[in-house]
């Protein structure tokens, strides 16, 4: 799924108009017949209704909503806020058949003061104020109705954006002007705001209506932001072959865990395994050995000279794809051997956890790092990297396409909405996974996964999107049997087989 910018979602609406054909008066009633379905899906006719509606197109759909509700016998009050005494022409079409509609419980226009309607506990309120087009922050009345609705005890459904949120970039918003809904109704898309963790105050339950807006244009438009969906994903799938042996479905090198930090390793080694690798080694200090060879039987061990961490370099010739940091440490020696190891390998090298932490202490190693390189950052691992992101995961998004530009790296952003930023540019959200995975371990898991797919033989960018896709599809799957408080690391990996049945199915 293609996320647009707002210049391209007004770009989509107008290509409809011209193209289905259709008049953009229809277009809004077809938009405002979803909305209402969906409405009254939640509510029933016996809640009160409150309708904000400001002079554009979003004001426009929920005027429309208003006038549908009340033909369901809800129990609709509208304000109109035409300050400026300037309507948009479908906007101005809505106001003309609520003011006739008999219906409508009451219906005010306001163009100077506003007396603003109590809403208690069982009112619907329905937030028409500003759409996707809003490019400055709210202020003024507009501020002022925002922070009022969001101090009263009302139910808020938001038509396609929470108006105060703009679509893409909200770094500099006044936050405390922004609607705060409890359901988000968007049109045919998500916009990129929706995906921000710092963003899901405003916007509550998410559903993606579709309004039929034009497949060609949306076919046709390049998009630098998307959403991962499984028809991307099936044909990337390589066939096992039925003549394979473990020596033709790849050797992959995990190097990880120092004392007390063998679980890391332990949950990287397993989802290696799990996730298909013909035949997987560990490096790790002599420590770990017992609980390696009892945790992991499959894998071959490969013992560090020390004692309790990782302290030198190993021959890589004859691996396929290395993943290292789970549970590494950040010893002076290990971060010595850790740049070693980068710079002596001849196979793609997946770095997470302790590994980014020693980059961080030393950035300048960041030029160092092989075309191609897969880094795994949870927000403050990335935060360590590239300096703190003070404004919200939006700037800490552009910080992360930027470096991997700078880099040419596959830079995974880890969160609700996994964010895989590409060399060209791009950036690929993952639609799977859920807050039981919240847990320590995960992430030495999600190593583990895309370490195996790209011994396999998968490219970068494939072994990413599949192995975050892979990866947050068994933690749904696991949470359907131990719920989301009670989910642990290993139970990703317990449910990896039924992800990659449910892929392949």
């Amino acid at each position: 799924m293609k996320i647009f910018t707002s210049a391209q979602i007004h770009e989509l609406d107008r290509y409809t108009i011209e193209h289905e054909p259709i008049k953009s008066i229809d277009l809004m009633e077809r938009a405002a017949k979803a909305l209402t379905r969906a409405i009254t899906e939640t509510w029933s006719e016996r809640t009160p209704v409150v309708v904000f509606a400001g002079p554009g197109n979003n004001g426009g759909d929920a005027l429309a909503v208003a006038r549908m509700l009340a033909e369901q016998n809800y129990q609709v009050s509208v304000y109109l806020f035409n300050i400026h005494n300037h309507l948009s022409e479908e906007c101005e079409a809505n106001r003309r058949r609520v003011a006739e509609s008999k219906r409508i419980k009451a219906f005010t226009e306001i163009s100077l003061n506003f007396d603003p309607p109590k809403l208690d506990a069982d009112t619907l309120v329905v937030d028409g104020l500003f759409g996707s087009g809003l490019n400055k922050p709210l202020a003024g009345g507009f501020a002022s109705l925002v922070k009022y609705v969001n101090q009263s005890p009302a139910k808020v459904v938001a038509i396609d954006i929470p108006s105060g949120l703009m679509t893409e970039d909200n770094t500099y918003n006044i936050h405390s002007n922004i609607i705060r809904a409890d359901l988000t109704l968007t049109l045919q898309q998500k916009k990129l705001a929706m995906l921000m963790a710092d963003n899901q105050q405003y916007i509550g339950q998410l559903k993606v209506l579709d309004i039929r807006l034009s497949p060609e244009y949306i076919n046709a438009t390049e998009a630098q932001y998307r959403i991962l969906e499984e028809s991307d994903l099936r044909p990337m799938l390589l066939p096992r072959s039925p003549f394979a042996h473990k020596g033709t479905m790849g050797h992959a090198l995990i190097i990880a865990g120092s004392y007390g930090m063998a679980g890391a390793a332990i949950l990287a080694t397993r989802a290696c395994l799990r996730t298909g690798a013909g035949k997987v080694t560990v490096h790790t200090p002599k420590r770990n050995y017992e609980i390696m060879q009892l945790s992991a039987p499959e894998a071959v061990l490969q013992m560090d000279h020390e004692e309790t961490y990782f302290s030198e370099a190993v021959d890589a010739e004859d691996f396929d794809a290395i993943g290292i940091g789970p549970g590494l440490g950040r010893q002076e020696n290990t971060a010595i051997a850790l740049i070693a190891q980068i710079r002596r390998a001849q196979c793609p090298v997946v770095l997470d956890a302790d590994a980014l932490n020693i980059l961080a202490n030393h950035r300048a190693w960041l030029q160092q790092l092989p075309t191609g390189i897969v880094m795994t950052p949870h927000p403050k691992e990335f935060d360590r990297l590239a300096g703190a992101a003070s404004s919200g995961c939006y700037e800490r998004l552009i910080k992360a396409r930027e470096m991997a530009e700078h880099l040419h790296a596959y830079i995974i952003l880890k969160g609700h909405c996994s964010a895989l930023c590409l060399p060209d540019g791009h950036i690929v959200f993952n639609p799977t996974g859920n807050a039981g995975m919240a847990t320590a371990g995960s992430g030495d898991v999600l190593t583990g996964i895309i370490t195996a797919l790209l011994a396999r033989g998968y490219k970068q960018p494939e072994a990413c999107m599949l192995g975050m896709y892979l990866h947050g599809s068994a933690g749904d799957i696991a949470a359907q049997t131990t719920g989301q408080e009670s989910l642990i690391a290993s139970d990703i990996i317990d449910h990896l087989p039924q992800a990659f049945k449910r892929l392949n199915d």
